[in-house]
């Protein structure tokens, strides 16, 4: 059944040809002007790698050095705008996404562009995009009345300005709805150069055409597509820097700090650096768990856009007592997953995003093998397209890469404890990774989960009790993680946005004095 807002099967159909047929040669946009280099790469679907829906142009260090003057130029006019000017544009593009031909055609570039299901793309590049759009505007203004107090004869308020500089937002490509790296600072006022992995150049693309169309002023996002390492570079080592909005890998992240850190004395500012980053998330059971329910959680949680949600569970800890159970129950669901095309009904599974990819689980996946680990899956095919079956691994060893390492795959590794070790379990599923991003519990004995709430207490940002810990819903469970996951500053919530304001406190003296009384020196 399609939600009350979904597009119609005939409409779908529509923007799936219209983005089929297009061939589309997608710029970078600075300034309102299409750059096109020449330095093209393909843009094709994961699920049909011969299936070419385009091409886009690649910039460098000259397109970066545009961008940023582009973003300084649009900075003092835009950044001056009142909070509802600013919003305007925002606000129409979510009303174009609602329904319509934008609605339709950004659903068909996530299905064909990141192989997504109908269902995957509808949540993802249209429903949550709204979401993201309509939050931050509330929030913006939930942000704005949070002023001090004002005694008699005096009026104090706190003015929430852009910050000096330039906003670095570098997005993923399972998202579409990150887009929101670049619109929640652009929202506050702030200029931004947009950097979108180079897998995710069509809905990237779109996205921008999207703003533009409703109304958004030229110069305030400058998307520049090219290589992450050498736009970076430039972007990074920029004085006007003011903040990175940066969604992607635990090591990517690292090397912006390190970058940041490096060239600290050469900034205006110190710059924010906000990230959300990789995981190796957790379902933790308990003997007391509905076993049913801990299956369809762990299915659809670690299989769900082939595993290529940060929030994806890869690593299941599960006592001897219900792992008969559990494992054959398992075992069947996930050989019921089927892969394939997306676009096509009846299709769980799409494709995972390129060949380097592909390559890195093939490789992953027959270390698998031959440790014979593999309970059903395992395979890998990219005869047609970038495949990797939904696979259930059992592991003896807590501590194997596959318990420890992210994958950014459809592999799930369950390891079984005895019933009697739940509190070292619990150590364990604290301890044995870097990551901090979501995790689950499961359990029908109160005591157990609440021992396992404190016990976990900082393993997740996005914590989840009898429920797969992926899936999370604007305005209901903010999302982001700590550790190796990220500063957590949740996007969609008030905590995302403060990171891209620059409070300055006002204080209007109605009664100024006019003689030096004995209390005036000792004043702050």
């Amino acid at each position: 059944m399609t939600s009350p807002s979904a597009p119609h099967p005939q409409a779908l159909a529509a923007g799936l040809a219209e983005v089929r047929a297009a061939g589309y040669d997608i710029p970078s946009v600075i300034g309102g002007r299409e750059i096109r280099t020449g330095r093209t790469v393909p843009v094709v679907t994961p699920h049909a790698h011969e299936v070419g829906l385009g091409r886009a142009h690649h910039a460098g260090a000259a397109e970066v050095e545009q961008a940023i003057a582009a973003a300084r130029g649009a900075a003092h006019d835009w950044g001056r705008l009142d909070a509802a000017a600013r919003a305007k544009p925002f606000l129409r593009a979510a009303e174009l996404l609602e329904s319509g031909p934008w609605r339709e055609r950004l659903n068909a570039a996530a299905m064909l562009e990141l192989s997504k299901t109908r269902d995957q793309a509808e949540g993802d590049a249209s429903d949550e995009t709204v979401e993201l759009i309509r939050a931050n505007v509330a929030n913006m203004a939930a942000m704005a009345d949070v002023q001090p107090y004002s005694p008699e004869g005096v009026r104090n308020h706190v003015e929430y300005r852009p910050l000096e500089g330039f906003v670095f937002a570098v997005s993923p490509f399972n998202f579409v709805s990150t887009n929101n790296l670049a619109f929640a600072p652009a929202l506050l006022g702030n200029t931004v150069l947009w950097k979108p992995h180079e897998s995710s150049s069509l809905v990237a693309h779109l996205s921008m055409q999207l703003l533009r169309e409703a109304g958004l002023p030229d110069g305030v996002v400058n998307l520049v597509h090219g290589d992450g390492a050498e736009i970076g570079q430039a972007a990074l080592a920029h004085r006007e820097l003011a903040a990175v909005h940066f969604t992607g890998s635990t090591g990517t992240f690292r090397h912006i700090w390190r970058t940041v850190g490096a060239n600290i004395d050469g900034y205006r500012d110190f710059p924010r650096v906000v990230g959300e980053t990789g995981g190796k998330d957790f379902v933790v059971a308990h003997s007391s768990a509905d076993v049913e329910a801990l299956a369809v959680a762990c299915v659809r949680g670690a299989y769900e856009y082939q595993g290529q949600k940060c929030a994806a569970p890869s690593r299941l800890y599960v006592p001897r007592s219900l792992w008969p159970r559990l494992k054959d129950r398992l075992i069947e669901l996930t050989r019921s997953v089927v892969m394939g095309d997306p676009t096509l009904p009846g299709t769980h599974i799409g494709a995972v995003i390129n060949a380097r990819q592909h390559a890195k689980h093939t490789e992953t996946l027959a270390k698998a093998r031959a440790e014979g680990i593999v309970l059903t899956g395992g395979g890998t095919d990219d005869a047609i397209g970038w495949f990797v079956e939904p696979t259930l691994l059992e592991v003896t060893d807590p501590h194997s890469p596959f318990m420890t390492e992210e994958l950014f795959a459809p592999v799930l590794a369950a390891y079984v404890y005895e019933d009697a070790d739940w509190e070292q379990t619990l150590r364990l599923v604290d301890e044995s990774t870097a990551y901090g991003l979501t995790g689950a519990v499961f359990a029908e004995d109160e005591a157990a989960l609440a021992q396992a709430s404190d016990a976990l207490r900082y393993t997740a940002g996005n914590f989840y009790v009898n429920d797969k810990p992926s899936g999370a819903v604007v305005g209901q469970q903010p999302f982001g993680g700590a550790r190796a996951s990220g500063t957590n500053d949740k996007a969609g919530t008030v905590w995302n946005l403060i990171r891209f304001a620059s409070p300055r406190s006002v204080k209007r003296n109605e009664r100024p004095p006019r003689a030096p009384g004995n209390d005036a020196w000792a004043a702050r």
